[in-house]
């Protein structure tokens, strides 16, 4: 795990998780407790009203003072160089996490940079990241243009860290705040009907030198982590259970947590290596609500839980120098007992990738991907319509260069066909590279306008289906809460009361009207989500159609190209052909010219041979040795 500083300040050690309660209505069954650090509650199921106990109980009226009790002092945790975790839970209505951001994030990023920056250090390093959690446990980086894999992995310095995590480096809080706002709407666009019940964590981490003076300066880390998490208490809420709850349960009775990547950071933010705060927004509703209770308990039972906070302080080219002599260590044991062993293989590939992730937390290096991933997020954003619109005359001009480009070659080639083969090939080369090009082109003009037509189509018919739908499930649980409140004003306000099977009847007759109206309400959402889900399939189904005809559309430009390709092949196969037939005549007429030559000089040869032979002469017997 990571390395510490033992001579830290004394407030290091051992601290329970602080827990706030918000209260997002007030009922006649919950009643605050006059130091504002308990309540009571009592449910129409029991009899007796059951106390919990907490660090402090809000409304949303004073949500406010959460700020002196639970926020400050975690600010000024991570500011001196410990790690801070806060964590929000419980009610999710767009008023509320409106009200959360506004309220909380934003004045804990506001009070962190502050203090960060009051300090007047010089050398200071400021950035955040921002995962989001699908229900079924994946993770995906936000910040990465490119959706890399995220992993966990275990460094032997640097502790816990998730593989694969981009960052941004931010210089105010406003920087930082901005990025968290993105985020959380491109959320909302990502997971579109499920982000409700998709958890996130933001992170902030701020690094400084200790001493900038020295060659090797130790590095002071502070890390704060936000957790918006999903899901209620009960494990009857339709949004799904809280991740919180597992991961409480399994830290109450000590067990083994899962190895993904958010209960794994949850629980080493309520046992490990933190200052936590835990934030709990309760809505109690009615006689029927058991979301509440659990509510309560779970908040009760993390507020026993306790972490063990230290500041953390590592020097990166002590430790960057110590990694890189166990390597040669280790290739040394590699080389003295052969490379056979496994486990010195697995031992040198750790050994290295401990070095890339010590070499990856460079300042420079993490300053420079944080300015390819602000590049990358700007040039991915939708143009507007002039850009649309140059877009398009630019690839129609493209497409006019290369349809003369490649009318001029063809020319060329069929007007100077049997040349140099060397120049033939590279003029085959050119001519095959623009029509390569012109085909690439010819299908992005030719689909692009539509495609992109049909994308804005179809995203602006689905933020109205659903900005349709959001707007009737408030119109309908504006109606029963009007009803149920009306139900409460005439139980109570009934002359004489009456008791026994009549009131029973009078209560069970009222909620019968509520129930009518939540399954009218029900019925209501069913068929206007039916409606859009047939609107949603025929587009979908004219998106198949436009993409069926553009993959034909390719398939018949290939199949063209093929036979033009085919025909040059075969015209040319059919010239050299042609030239190699024509070569072989010549060759056999020279060849027959050549034995006819031949044979004329032997026959001198023989004649010149006899008559020095009758002559007597030397030389004769010289030209029949040589013959």
């Amino acid at each position: 795990m990571a390395t510490v500083n033992m001579n830290a300040p004394l407030c290091e050690g051992r601290e329970t998780v602080r827990v706030g309660v918000v209260l997002t209505a007030l009922q006649d069954d919950v009643v605050i407790g006059e130091e504002g650090r308990g309540l009571d509650y009592k449910s129409g199921k029991d009899k007796e009203a059951k106390s919990f106990s907490f660090d402090q109980v809000v409304t949303v009226d004073n949500i406010q003072s959460l700020h002196p009790e639970l926020l400050q002092p975690l600010t000024e945790s991570v500011s001196g160089g410990f790690n801070g975790a806060l964590l929000i839970c419980g009610a999710s209505t767009e008023k509320i996490s409106a009200l959360i951001d506004q309220t909380i994030i934003k004045q804990v990023l506001a009070d962190l940079f502050r203090r960060m920056l009051s300090q007047g250090k010089e050398e200071l390093f400021i950035s955040v990241s921002f995962i989001q959690f699908y229900p079924d446990g994946n993770a995906v980086d936000l910040l990465s243009p490119n959706i890399q894999a995220l992993k966990l992995v275990v460094h032997p310095v640097l502790g816990s860290l998730v593989g694969g995590l981009c960052e941004v480096c931010v210089c105010s809080a406003e920087e930082a705040y901005t990025q968290y706002e993105t985020c959380r709407q491109t959320l909302k666009a990502d997971a579109g009907s499920i982000s409700s019940r998709c958890s996130s964590l933001f992170s902030v981490a701020v690094e400084w030198e200790l001493h900038p003076e020295e060659g090797e300066s130790e590095v002071c880390r502070g890390r704060l982590q936000l957790f918006r998490l999903a899901g209620g208490a009960s494990r009857t809420d339709l949004r799904g259970v809280s991740p919180l709850v597992r991961v409480v349960d399994q830290a109450q009775c000590e067990a083994t947590t899962s190895d993904k990547i958010l209960p794994f950071l949850l629980n080493d933010a309520v046992t490990g290596n933190s200052r936590t705060a835990l934030i709990y927004c309760v809505n109690p509703q009615g006689l029927l609500d058991d979301e509440t209770p659990s509510a309560l308990a779970l908040a009760q039972k993390a507020r026993s839980l306790v972490t063990k906070a230290t500041v953390y302080r590592w020097c990166p080219r002590a430790t960057e120098r110590k990694i890189r002599g166990n390597i040669v260590d280790q290739r040394n044991v590699m080389m003295s007992q052969g490379e056979s062993e496994v486990h010195n293989t697995l031992r040198l590939a750790e050994l290295t990738q401990n070095l890339q992730i010590v070499k990856n937390q460079s300042w420079e290096k993490r300053r420079e991907e944080s300015k390819k991933i602000k590049g990358k997020t700007q040039s991915c954003r939708t143009p507007d319509n002039n850009l649309q619109s140059s877009d398009h005359r630019e690839g129609t001009d493209t497409m006019k260069y290369l349809q003369a480009q490649l009318k001029q070659e063809m020319e060329e080639h069929i007007r100077e066909g049997k040349g140099d083969v060397e120049k033939v090939q590279e003029r085959v080369g050119r001519i095959q590279q623009l029509r390569d090009a012109l085909r690439e082109e010819t299908l992005k003009g030719g689909a692009a306008a539509e495609k992109s037509d049909l994308c804005q189509q179809s995203q602006l018919e689905y933020s109205k289906a659903q900005e349709q739908r959001r707007q009737l499930k408030e119109d309908h649980w504006r109606l029963i809460e009007e009803e149920v409140q009306k139900m409460e004003r005439d139980l109570a306000q009934e002359e004489p009361p009456t008791e026994g099977p009549q009131r029973d009847l009078l209560v069970l007759t009222t909620e019968r009207r509520v129930l009518v109206l939540q399954i009218e309400a029900l019925r209501a959402e069913a068929q206007q989500a039916e409606r859009d889900l047939q609107d949603q399939y025929h587009r979908h189904q004219t998106e198949l159609h436009c993409l069926r005809e553009e993959s034909l559309q390719v398939f018949r430009v290939f199949r063209q190209v093929s036979e033009e390709q085919r025909r040059m092949s075969e015209g040319r196969y059919r010239s050299v052909l042609l030239e190699a037939v024509q070569d072989a005549v010549y060759l056999s007429a020279q060849n027959q010219e050549l034995q006819a030559d031949n044979k004329q000089l032997r026959k001198a040869l023989g004649e010149l041979r006899d008559t020095l032979a009758v002559r007597g002469e030397p030389t004769a017997e010289l030209l029949s040795q040589q013959h």
